[in-house]
């Protein structure tokens, strides 16, 4: 095995998903756009997400869910393992993740949501990379949450009490890792897209760089009145 691929080996790239369901993704954007428009768009985004995934060197790639959403994400992502966690909401999620793909001995895990498929996959190798030297890796968003989360281990409660929601999200993470000891690393800021102002800014920049996300860019494109709201 070369230097190169030693470095690269146990990488586990874990992400945090729902199934297409109206009423069930992207809420936030459910009060702008009719719910059957934002189930097409979520499809879209998460597709995209897994193209981004796998254009990572991982030694596992992976869908962490709702334990009720195990059967409907295996039926419209057959190619990819599909996960159920354990507990509710997005924490318990996390938990799973971690728990799951540590047991089975993955050095770097990192949970990626299903929400910034325009992502470029230099951030998630970048991601990967900072966990030689850190204990933990935080990619921000621009609203107060954050994109991405990455471990070299699983933490026993570093998401307890998290509001995990945008807002306070990526400041209640850095104080939880800092409170445990931890050496923490950041990416660089990005945002995802909750809010229809998030989508007007993903369909201006997929006009420039479709391929980004050539899904949900050629999505966008077909539907101009989305693209100028």
């Amino acid at each position: 095995m070369t230097q190169a691929r030693t470095q690269m080996a146990g990488r586990a790239l874990v992400i945090m998903a729902k199934a297409a369901r109206p009423g069930h993704v992207k809420t936030r954007l459910a009060a702008s756009l009719p719910a059957e428009v934002v189930v097409d768009l979520y499809r879209c985004m998460i597709e995209d997400t897994l193209d981004l995934a796998r254009s990572v060197s991982t030694d596992a790639l992976a869908i962490v869910c709702p334990a009720s959403d195990v059967a409907d994400l295996a039926r419209w992502l057959p190619a990819i393992e599909i996960v159920g966690q354990e507990g509710t909401g997005l924490a318990a999620g996390l938990v799973s993740a971690f728990r799951t793909f540590s047991e089975r001995r993955y050095r770097r895990v990192i949970a990626l949501d299903g929400d910034s498929p325009h992502l470029p996959p230099e951030t998630l190798d970048k991601a990967f990379r900072l966990l030689d030297e850190a204990d933990v890796v935080v990619g921000p968003t621009i609203d107060g949450g954050y994109y991405l989360v990455g471990s070299t281990s699983m933490r026993a409660g570093l998401f307890d009490m998290q509001p995990m929601g945008t807002g306070g999200a990526f400041d209640s993470l850095m104080a939880g890792a800092r409170g445990l000891g931890l050496r923490v690393a950041v990416t660089e800021s990005c945002y995802d897209v909750d809010e229809a102002e998030d989508l007007t800014r993903l369909a201006r920049e997929l006009r420039l760089f479709p391929q980004r996300a050539a899904r949900t860019a050629a999505w966008l494109a077909r539907r101009p009145e989305l693209r100028e709201r």
